[in-house]
């Protein structure tokens, strides 16, 4: 077992996940009733493999402003936002749950991401009045479906507000109130690594059920909710994901990468989009993630990568995919991969996620000529900007 595995993984019936979950356990023999507590809130999850970065120093808050996607200036103690550290050319290239506790300003991550994000940050300090510290050997992150923030006194807690759209944000889903990710309750405890074990008791004896990434990952996919570990490529920029709702604010001062979210929400559309797919599950073995995702049959073209696949314990098997903006809404389409060296065809029905306009609800109403035969690019442009 690797120095970080989680102890929980020697409960009885524990199966080790994999991938970015790698380190705590899928579930504990029971994956459908997991998932069950877990909708009902009766649930407690090993969240131990995410990475902790803490950022202290006075400048703090202003300097992760900007550098970063969020609005973090006057963040005040235990309010939860997200962010992302982005390339120069605007694609994503980090993502953290944020919250400050009045002392230090805590990031939650994947856990393979921590030290990068953490050494990146401590490369952009220049003169600043800030120290960065990847504590994931520290601090163990506990996950529970509870839609508050920590409160004075508790240990320090990052709370998801997916999908509702933050300040300064916006998006291109439906409104949270129409989205089913709208009543995903779900939040972060830390707690000190030696404490884990103690942490996930104290919740069990409450009533609360231990509970596997199988659940949450499926919970994760049914609320359309984009993961870093999973959604994210080299190529990926937020609009394509729907992550202006909770991690850009398109108001704020100059950060790297901000020139391509700006045009993009403004004058171009994003040429990719991310959608919800329910997979035939008639053969009873599910594609993996990687696999590619066809429009017109098994022969037809490539439009995009599955980036997540799920069991869930009422739509069945469901998956995430970011494809081509271009391929139809309306289209059938056909996931190709392979089960146990075996080519895989799955028919799938998409839902939609970003509408392949690629406009935003809230996109400035293009104007009129400027000139005669001149007219600015918008929502009717002919191609994206990227």
């Amino acid at each position: 077992m690797d120095s970080m595995d989680s102890p929980l993984l020697a409960r009885p019936g524990a199966v080790p996940a994999s991938g970015p979950d790698a380190g705590v356990a899928w579930h504990y023999g029971d994956p459908v009733a997991e998932q069950r507590a877990l909708v009902r809130g009766d649930a407690v999850v090993d969240q131990s493999h995410l990475g902790v970065v803490r950022v202290s120093g006075p400048d703090r808050l202003g300097w992760l402003h900007s550098i970063t996607s969020q609005d973090v200036e006057s963040l005040a103690p235990r309010t939860s936002t997200e962010l992302l550290v982005l390339s120069p050319q605007g694609h994503v290239e980090h993502a953290a749950g944020v919250v400050d506790d009045g002392e230090a300003t805590w990031l939650v991550t994947e856990g393979d991401h921590a030290a990068p994000l953490a050494a990146w940050l401590d490369s952009m300090r220049f003169m600043m009045r800030v120290e960065v510290a990847d504590v994931t050997a520290e601090y163990a992150a506990v996950g529970e479906p509870v839609a508050a923030e920590g409160a004075e006194g508790e240990h320090v807690t990052w709370w998801d507000t997916w999908p509702r759209v933050a300040a300064g944000g916006t998006r291109y889903g439906p409104p949270a109130d129409g989205h089913p990710g709208g009543d995903r309750p779900w939040r972060l405890v830390l707690v000190p690594r030696a404490d884990l074990a103690a942490a996930v008791a104290e919740r069990e004896t409450a009533g609360r059920r231990l509970v596997g990434t199988w659940a949450t990952e499926a919970l994760r996919v049914e609320a359309w909710r984009p993961r870093l570990g999973r959604e994210v490529d080299h190529r990926s920029v937020p609009h394509e994901l729907d992550w202006l709702r909770t991690a850009v604010h398109l108001h704020k001062g100059c950060y790297r990468g901000q020139e391509t979210v700006a045009r993009v929400h403004n004058l171009g559309r994003p040429p990719r989009r991310l959608v919800l797919l329910h997979l035939d599950g008639s053969q009873h073995v599910v594609p993996e993630a990687g696999a590619e995702v066809r429009v017109g049959g098994a022969d037809g073209r490539a439009v995009g990568t599955v980036t997540t696949v799920a069991r869930h314990h009422e739509l069945g098997p469901v998956a995430l995919a970011v494809i081509k903006r271009s391929a139809p809404e309306d289209a059938g389409l056909v996931v190709v991969g392979e089960a146990g060296g075996t080519e895989l065809v799955v028919d799938a029905s998409q839902e939609v996620v970003v509408p392949g306009d690629g406009v935003s609800a809230d996109r400035p109403e293009a104007h009129g000529p400027l000139a005669r035969g001149l007219t600015p690019r918008g929502p009717d442009a002919p191609q994206s900007l990227l």
